[in-house]
């Protein structure tokens, strides 16, 4: 690994966990200094409870525990607005941010797909989720790509309360607290995720949009080899830090 080499954190989904990124960090850790976090209420965080400044001291947490300086923060829906926000209020750690799946206002109208996921959520019983994700996990993706995701099973009981958090938070204007170089990176098909895409890269004055072919939201399992690829462009081309 080069002694320069730039660190990256990885900060997962909805009702996921650090699990979500196996392949990437197997992939980029011969180049990289990697890790991935469980944000509060999450795989082994499952019995914290969630809040936005909490999942910020997490992301922080990892960053310094790699002894590397600032880092590249990969965060990905969920993890891609707590990145976000880290970027506001940790803009000395922030080396460089790769928002996936996450350009969508969660302000006005745009908030009600939130609000109504989390309310069916609240209402489904936790094993009847979690038979339905583990089947369609399965049906779409191979194995080595979910196993990890399904072994550390979902925090559907955070869901509400995180996606209560964001909503009213976020829109493309939070990009202008983004001091780092940042890439939007988004599958083509997740039409309502990328649907600020181009408000979210005028926003900021260093920012890129990149697209990955047929992939949908979970653009790291629906092709794993371009996301990773993908994060490896953009870290390898930041510029020399101060």
């Amino acid at each position: 690994m080069p002694t320069n080499a730039v660190p990256l954190v990885f900060v997962h989904g909805t009702r996921f966990s650090a699990g979500q990124w196996s392949t990437q960090l197997d992939a980029l850790k011969a180049e990289f200094p990697v890790a991935a976090v469980d944000l509060p209420g999450h795989g082994k965080r499952s019995a914290d409870p969630w809040s936005l400044s909490a999942a910020v001291g997490v992301v922080a947490s990892a960053v310094e525990a790699l002894e590397c300086g600032p880092a590249v923060v990969i965060g990905h829906s969920l993890g891609g607005y707590v990145a976000l926000e880290f970027a506001r209020r940790r803009p000395e750690l922030l080396r460089g941010l790769v928002l996936a799946g996450a350009s969508a206002s969660t302000r006005g109208p745009w908030a009600a797909p939130y609000r109504w996921v989390a309310e069916l959520v609240s209402r489904m019983p936790a094993d009847r989720l979690t038979r339905w994700n583990d089947r369609l996990l399965r049906r779409l993706h191979p194995p080595e790509v979910v196993e990890a995701t399904i072994a550390a099973g979902y925090a559907f009981h955070t869901l509400p309360a995180a996606w209560g958090d964001i909503q009213g938070r976020f829109d493309a204007g939070a990009m202008r607290h983004v001091a780092a170089p940042a890439l939007i990176l988004n599958g083509e098909k997740d039409t309502v995720f990328r649907s600020g895409e181009a408000d979210f890269a005028r926003a900021h004055p260093h920012a890129r949009v990149e697209l990955i072919p047929r992939a949908r939201h979970l653009a790291n399992f629906d092709a794993p080899d371009a996301f990773t690829d993908a994060v490896r462009r953009f870290a390898r081309r930041l510029p020399p830090s101060a």
